[in-house]
């Protein structure tokens, strides 16, 4: 998130302009990229989760 960016286009601007549906229109691009990748991660944690092979069996020698 280019939280610089965003502070650039509200310095001096009135409150409900232009300038302020950018940067509600950035948040949600980077809030809609985060969920994104979330769901990405969720979805190899779930596929990894479904082979009951790997770790069923522990092989400790003294």
């Amino acid at each position: 998130m280019n939280i610089a960016g965003i502070g650039a286009l509200l310095t001096g601007q009135p409150s409900g302009g232009p300038q302020q549906q950018q940067v509600e229109l950035a948040l949600l691009d980077s809030t809609l990229d985060m969920v994104q990748e979330n769901a990405q991660h969720l979805v190899q944690m779930m596929e990894r989760s479904v082979q009951p092979h790997l770790g069923s069996s522990i092989d400790i020698r003294f």
